[in-house]
């Protein structure tokens, strides 16, 4: 590639990554509609948005695999992408609609979003990976933000109940588990391709949440109001198949330190997405 052209790669990606953190981050609000207008549970709510997204992770990989230029994972590669999908989507996003239950929206993005220091940091003990000045810059201001908006956010909160504190640390493991998806991801993207890594992963991803939703529940899926399968597949859509094609792509261009910097806008746009579905519904 001519200097031009790996410029205009290196800044498509991060503006690729930074849209797929914005489409990412609408699936807390899509998540506390669902909480206030329903009464769908947290197990329930997520195997829904499963079940709406797996047929175009397993579309997409079947194409992938039809493509002349595939290579077939090794049995490794196999087991890494299945464990890593589910760490990312399945635990993870358990993690986080269970905390949700508890915090607001706003809380969640704040605190999930410690991520992207995680995975400079896993990045840098694992794999020996330099952290550079610039990325210490964006870190600094970043949290440094991140910190006064968590202030504020938790002096609008009265009375911290035992059930905040359940969540935000519920949420906070969440954080661990999404640093250890996107640096697992940053390894794997570059030897399968991001397209073929994210249908395969996901589809692992949502199959083990069906697997866990009918192992523990008794719930039928099909007796909600429409509401609850509008917020899911909205959310199975625009939170779920368009972000994570965006992320991983991202990953490939500018690497899983950059994409993780990046989005941190997570927690602006859910803030302000919040108040603008809230605030609309008294004007």
């Amino acid at each position: 590639m001519t200097a031009n052209k790996t410029n205009d790669y290196f800044f498509g990606g991060i503006l690729i990554a930074l849209l797929g953190a914005v489409c990412f981050s609408t699936k807390a609000i899509f998540v506390k509609l669902a909480y206030r207008d329903t009464e769908v549970d947290a197990v329930t709510l997520l195997a829904l948005r499963m079940i709406f997204a797996l047929p175009f992770f397993l579309v997409t990989a079947f194409a992938n695999s039809k493509k002349q230029d595939n290579v077939r994972f090794t049995t490794r590669q196999w087991i890494y992408i299945a464990i890593i999908g589910c760490l990312g989507y399945y635990v993870s996003s358990l993690l986080d609609f269970l905390g949700l239950q508890y915090v607001t929206a706003g809380i969640e993005r704040l605190i999930l979003f410690i991520y992207p220091t995680l995975v400079v940091l896993m990045s840098a003990l694992l794999f020996k990976e330099k952290i550079k000045p610039i990325q210490w810059i964006a870190l600094v201001v970043t949290y440094a933000g991140l910190l006064i908006a968590f202030l504020g956010e938790v002096n609008l909160q009265s009375g911290h109940s035992d059930d905040f504190y359940l969540g935000s640390v519920l949420i906070l493991i969440c954080a661990f588990t999404f640093a250890s998806y996107i640096v697992g991801s940053g390894r794997l993207i570059p030897m399968v391709g991001a397209s073929k890594f994210n249908s395969y992963a996901m589809s692992f991803a949502s199959l083990g949440v069906l697997l866990h939703f009918f192992i523990t529940t008794n719930v039928p899926l099909w007796h909600f109001p429409a509401t609850v399968y509008v917020y899911s597949f909205s959310m199975a859509i625009l939170s779920t198949v368009i972000p994570s094609y965006l992320i991983s792509e991202g990953i490939k261009r500018v690497g899983s330190d950059n994409v993780a910097i990046v989005a941190s806008i997570g927690p602006v746009s859910t803030i302000a997405m919040a108040y603008f579905f809230w605030m609309s519904q008294f004007s």
